[in-house]
């Protein structure tokens, strides 16, 4: 499979930064195609991790924007102030026109513009961010033969970037799903993708909080044991440093 697919990983939402249905979104942006099928279902599989199954239903009232509400403070992570229109659109255009895919792959673990974006209007404390990033990190390893019972989730060091499987990383500890450990802890996914994380988390051979001397760790620790959807519980933990840190 050629480098232009997992490109194109990170443009087959490019509807969802517009608010544009799948069906009736332009198929080019800025002279590259976007809104492109993610082949070996690696898409809905992503889904499956953070969204129930079946017809969606509305679940916070009155919230049809395209926005992402916040576990911490309930409301939206938009911020007219620090986003300006054309900082967005900038933001935006950077991270679907780039054409090398391990540089595209950092740019959207490092974008904080994309974590005002919600994964479906309907389950507005997803992320569009990290749905698109569990995409690229599913599609990888099953372009390698790899079947989604034998992915597990690693954790790595702060500075152990792997392109495309690394789906979390920040100044403390990085996250991937991948088949090969290299001998860090890790925990199996499950035989089939559904909203698993705190179940992952919780079987995690070690982990990197400091939940007997540090609130802020515990905090985040005891609600990461409770979230169940992945992009949302992976968006908390950056939400969570950007507010302490």
């Amino acid at each position: 499979m050629s480098d232009d697919t997992m490109v194109a990983v990170y443009r087959h939402d490019a509807h969802k930064i517009n608010g544009q249905p799948h069906d009736r979104a332009p198929e080019m942006f800025e002279g590259v195609p976007v809104n492109q099928t993610v082949p070996h279902g690696a898409d809905s599989d992503a889904s499956a991790l953070s969204r129930p199954s079946g017809q969606p239903e509305q679940t916070v009232e009155n919230h049809e924007r395209l926005y992402r509400l916040s576990l911490i403070e309930g409301e939206s992570r938009y911020d007219p102030q620090g986003f300006t229109r054309g900082g967005v659109e900038s933001a935006v255009r950077e991270l679907l026109t780039e054409d090398n895919p391990e540089t595209i792959h950092r740019a959207w673990l490092e974008s904080d513009v994309v974590s005002a974006f919600i994964e479906s209007i309907y389950y507005p404390y997803t992320s569009l961010k990290y749905h698109t990033l569990l995409v690229a990190a599913l599609l990888d390893n099953y372009r390698d033969d790899h079947e989604f019972s034998d992915l597990r989730l690693v954790l790595d060091d702060a500075d152990e970037i792997v392109p495309h499987r690394t789906v979390y990383a920040d100044g403390e500890f990085a996250l991937r799903i991948d088949v090969d450990t290299r001998g860090q802890p890790s925990a199996r996914l499950g035989s089939r993708p559904w909203r698993s994380w705190a179940s992952v988390w919780n079987r995690l051979e070690a982990h990197p909080l400091d939940t007997d001397g540090d609130r802020y760790d515990m905090v985040l620790d005891a609600n990461l044991r409770r979230i169940g959807a992945w992009s949302t519980a992976l968006q908390y933990i950056e939400d969570l440093h950007e507010v302490f840190d």
